[in-house]
């Protein structure tokens, strides 16, 4: 018997799909040029900063093989990354750490930093577009979210690679500091390798994020223990 045909075709559509410059020559042609590319990577590890990215390419030396920087290998990575610098008219990225991401959430760090990016760039842009569902609140220009938009946007594509690789480095850096957690290997991600770290060592001060799990409990009782200390006293 025949597999039945899926009804929800537009999903697996949306993963096949290569980004372009569409998106941002709608908005050239509303008036609304320089268009910022924007995106973040690190949302879900259980170590390091958020990282965030803003591009303004150049729609006359758009760097070829712009893509996802998840479907991307980090050599594809590096090589776009020095390609986006180069022609790129402008790019900037900013970063919320992990005390910031546990003082308020994920989500609100992850749209700081892109709030942070987007301000920094050299160029102030007069719109913005942003992958995923939300746009930061207190850009210097109006913006758009897109579902998917790094699969979609040659700029937010271009942000997302930026982004990544900037966060490698740093994760590359943290494991020059603290060599038993082999950040250079999981870039602080939930691997069986950075799990077994921390069993072995604990948490590592001000790089953990301590309300992700397994984290969440034993900073619990860290509170509360404070609270008590705090009554004593």
């Amino acid at each position: 018997m025949a597999r039945p045909r899926s009804d929800s075709p537009t999903l697996f559509v949306l993963e096949d799909i290569r980004p372009d410059f569409s998106i941002e020559r709608r908005a050239i042609k509303r008036g609304q040029w320089p268009v910022a590319g924007l995106d973040e990577a690190g949302r879900g590890p259980l170590a390091g900063p958020v990282v965030a990215a803003a591009v303004i390419l150049d729609p006359k030396r758009i760097p070829k093989g712009l893509d996802d920087s998840k479907r991307l290998s980090a050599e594809e990575r590096e090589n776009l990354f020095a390609a986006i610098l180069k022609k790129a008219l402008a790019v900037s990225f900013a970063s919320c750490s992990a005390e910031t991401i546990d003082r308020t959430d994920i989500r609100k760090a992850s749209l700081e930093a892109m709030r942070r990016a987007a301000c920094s760039l050299a160029i102030t842009p007069a719109f913005a577009i942003t992958d995923g569902l939300d746009v930061p609140q207190g850009l210097p220009c109006p913006g758009e979210a897109f579902v998917k938009g790094d699969q979609r946007s040659h700029s937010i594509a271009a942000a997302s690679i930026v982004a990544k690789v900037m966060r490698d480095r740093m994760m590359g850096m943290c494991a020059s500091r603290h060599a038993r957690y082999g950040f250079e290997f999981h870039m602080g991600y939930a691997t069986e390798r950075h799990r077994a770290a921390i069993e072995a060592e604990g948490a590592c001060a001000r790089l953990h994020r301590m309300t992700f799990s397994p984290f969440r409990i034993d900073a619990e009782i860290i509170v509360q223990e404070e609270i008590v200390l705090a009554d004593a006293d």
